[in-house]
């Protein structure tokens, strides 16, 4: 209907693929960029071969051989042959396209024909059977997103670890709190770190409960959710093998017409990856601050110094991956608007921006993985104490007043800092020249550990992380 074209010699793709390059000539991201989304197409198209052989639907040498040619692509085989570019029209049909034709044409290999000869084993007649790239693609970009899921997860956990580490290491140490930027009563360095880790934990946790929202599939709904050129039978049992090939959960919605058009899932997803970004940059701000200086600013925590920080300044150094974080943190933030937006644009029985959500979240989990794995690895691991400057801080800060409340009053402790504040003169030596406390009083009062009383409750009692 198209016309002819020549297609590469040597291309396991075909001439859907090949026009879909022309149209769709981005050079952004081809979807051999993401790993997740090929291994997943695979095993999409491996359980159909698989439910239709059962089924009597597909003859048995033809299915197996999409089977065989599937479980290698699965693996990692040909991955160089999926060229089409992750964002394109057509709702994903071009990367449909692109596996269909990649799996025919290894499977003809297999059966012992040349690529190319699709009269043996067609790309849509055959590949294809039973499915349209409505559930198909949907179906195996949920699957995808799930096995970034389980990245990221393992990510969190190792950051988590790290911090937990330096909480345990740092559990001693009394320092100045802040809020708002201002002295405030002293907290320990280690629950600063413990709460870090808690934070981490909670997100891991949400991250597991936005995967097992992403179990729920459209598969055997064909084009519009009514299964249309599916034999009977075909979802429950496609779904049945998809779970037995991928080692994940796969259920059929109660719906399959809702599930062909429904993104809620995705922008479920895509809120907790943005809600893991902003508490990752947070933390990120805070590592960046208590680093300051390292002589005129905070100066509390040594980073690890990783490379220069100036062409121009000698000796200086940057705190360059936490900033790393913050600038991941930044592109996820505005994807989670492109995920929005994409879902909300849906219109009737289809969402046609399905690739551009899937991009966007495969994108995004990526980056975060190796955002937290380089964030432990190469700066939380090494992060060392100023234990003399976090002293002599605490000596200094009026925050530590407000342990006297309780027996000298709100107004005159709040006196008594004001006039700290405009001398410079420590809570200390105010007291007891006001005859208010003797030294041995005062010293007993302001000790570090009357200071900031019990430890803050760690993440295996919080969150079960």
């Amino acid at each position: 209907m198209l016309g002819e074209r020549l297609v590469p010699a040597a291309a396991y793709y075909g001439i859907h693929t090949l026009r879909a390059t022309e149209n769709f000539a981005l050079g952004g991201a081809p979807i051999s960029s993401h790993p997740n989304l090929i291994r997943a197409l695979a095993e999409v198209k491996h359980a159909a071969a698989r439910t239709n052989r059962e089924l009597a639907a597909l003859d048995v040498g033809k299915a197996e051989a999409i089977e065989a040619a599937a479980g290698e692509v699965a693996a990692g085989a040909l991955r160089d042959q999926f060229v089409v570019d992750v964002l394109q029209g057509g709702a994903g049909t071009s990367t449909n396209m692109n596996a269909n034709e990649v799996l025919a044409n290894r499977g003809l290999e297999l059966l012992g024909h040349r690529r190319g000869e699709y009269e043996h084993l067609h790309p849509l007649d055959d590949v294809n059977r039973s499915q349209s790239t409505n559930d198909a693609y949907p179906t195996a970009g949920r699957l995808a997103l799930r096995y970034s899921a389980h990245q990221l997860e393992a990510a969190l956990a190792e950051l988590r670890g790290a911090f937990e580490e330096r909480a345990e290491e740092f559990a001693d140490l009394v320092k100045v709190g802040r809020t708002q930027l201002q002295d405030a009563v002293p907290i320990r360095l280690g629950d600063e770190f413990r709460a870090y880790g808690i934070m981490v934990g909670e997100d891991e946790l949400l991250l597991r409960e936005s995967r097992r929202l992403l179990s729920e599939v459209n598969l055997g709904g064909t084009a519009v959710g009514t299964g249309v050129n599916a034999p009977a039978g075909y979802s429950a049992l496609a779904c049945e093998v998809l779970s037995e090939i991928s080692g994940e959960e796969v259920v059929g919605s109660l719906s399959l017409v809702e599930a062909t058009q429904d993104a809620g899932g995705f922008v479920q997803f895509s809120g907790v990856l943005k809600r893991i970004a902003v508490k990752l940059s947070k933390i990120c701000n805070d590592l960046r601050l208590l680093s300051s200086g390292p002589l005129v600013g905070f100066g509390e925590l040594r980073l690890p110094s990783v490379q220069a920080g100036s062409s121009i300044m000698p000796g200086k150094v940057n705190p360059v991956i936490p900033e790393m974080v913050n600038q991941i943190a930044f592109k996820v933030a505005g994807g989670d608007l492109t995920v929005t937006m994409a879902a909300e644009g849906g219109q009737l029985q289809l969402n046609a921006f399905e690739p551009v959500i899937l991009h966007t979240l495969l994108e995004s989990a990526a980056l975060l993985r190796a955002g937290a794995t380089t964030l432990a690895r190469r700066c939380v691991v090494g992060i060392e104490a100023d234990r003399d400057r976090l002293a002599r801080q605490l000596e200094l800060s009026i925050g530590s007043v407000a342990a006297l409340n309780p027996c000298l009053g709100y107004e005159l402790t709040s006196a008594i800092a004001k006039e700290a504040l405009a001398t410079g003169k420590s809570i200390r030596d105010l007291v007891v020249g006001r005859g208010l406390m003797t030294r041995a009083e005062i010293d007993h009062r302001l000790l570090p550990e009357k200071l900031v009383g019990v430890s803050a409750t760690g993440p295996s009692e919080r969150n079960g992380a």
